[in-house]
């Protein structure tokens, strides 16, 4: 009898197994990650996306004790990164940085090798980033009343630089310009740090950027900054005004940045990497970084930051639309 139930219990605990094993197998988040993840950055290197997704990829390596290796994919105004995430494996070890430029890309671009809102999905929001309207001092301007009357009474004379046709700070500058009147033309150049090199040279006299790359010509007085573009003012800078507040209602954008990833991972490993993305956007070193180049954490679920991006790329389509904007 005694062997009779050993023979009993063995049997009982092989059958447990070999269910367990068929069903640990369909839990594709199980064991992962098991090697290193590509975080393509579709930026060049020390830019406000690269940065970013260091100080991601340092917390989820921490958390994960895997690898997480950013990998910055450059051209096309962003595109070629995120076309490398869409047509990767779909087993979680392709993960992007985005920002609000693809959001303007896809808005403009009927000829996109992907489409943004279903051949790849959001795994969360990481954060938000201001704009500031910044001019050289040549410009005898105080405030952004007298930037438009200035420009206004000057047509033709003042230029404003942009990272690139179609890029979010082009999109800042031709919703500014749609929204109040003001009279100055575009010129892209390959970069944010190219826009500031130009303004010394005084080939343009206008600009709208991150904090982070103006704020070191801001001591010496070789740049002004007039406003900044969020909806509200900000900690980091509590002495600017908005844009809205400054003469322009309504007027806001937002530099956000986020991670996606191809549309068929699986959930499991989505919410696995969002867990591990809320997390890190909690640790304080991290909020203190973001923060000290006008950055404020955001997190999301993935559902709110598809949602996000969706209402973005609509919000630009109907300026492209009303301001009469052809860019491909």
């Amino acid at each position: 009898m005694h062997n009779f139930n050993k023979t009993i219990r063995a049997a009982a605990l092989a059958c447990a197994a070999a269910v367990a094993q068929p069903l640990a197998a369909a839990d594709p988040a199980a064991g992962y990650p098991s090697k290193p993840v590509r975080f393509v950055t579709p930026f060049v290197a020390g830019a406000g996306t690269d940065t970013t997704a260091r100080t991601l990829a340092q917390k989820m390596s921490e958390t994960f004790g895997q690898q997480f290796i950013v990998d910055n994919r450059t051209g096309a105004a962003g595109a070629i990164g995120v076309d490398i995430t869409a047509k990767a494996p779909p087993d979680g070890y392709t993960i992007c940085l985005i920002s609000a430029s693809h959001s303007v890309n896809s808005a403009t671009n009927p000829k996109l090798p992907y489409d943004l809102t279903k051949d790849l999905q959001g795994i969360a929001q990481a954060t938000s980033l201001f704009y500031v309207v910044y001019h050289h001092p040549s410009v005898p301007v105080k405030s952004i009343k007298e930037l438009i009357a200035y420009s206004k009474a000057n047509p033709g004379k003042l230029f404003f630089g942009s990272s690139g046709t179609g890029s979010l700070q082009h999109f800042a500058g031709e919703m500014f310009k749609h929204m109040s009147g003001a009279s100055f033309q575009h010129v892209p150049y390959k970069g944010s740090a190219a826009v500031i090199v130009a303004m010394f040279a005084q080939d343009v006299q206008i600009g709208f950027g991150t904090l982070f790359g103006v704020r070191p010509h801001l001591p010496a007085g070789r740049l002004k900054v007039l406003a900044m573009t969020d909806s509200k003012r900000s900690p980091a800078i509590p002495d600017v005004p908005t844009v809205a507040e400054s003469g322009v209602p309504g007027y806001e954008v937002d530099q956000w940045y986020g991670v996606i990833t191809a549309s068929r991972v699986p959930r499991p490993i989505v919410m696995k990497l969002n867990a591990a993305i809320l997390d890190a956007l909690k640790a304080p070193d991290v909020v203190k970084r973001f923060a000290g180049d006008g950055s404020t954490a955001v997190g999301s679920s993935p559902e709110q930051f598809d949602k996000h991006v969706k209402s973005e790329i609509a919000k630009w389509a109907k300026l492209a639309k009303a301001a009469g904007l052809k860019l491909h």
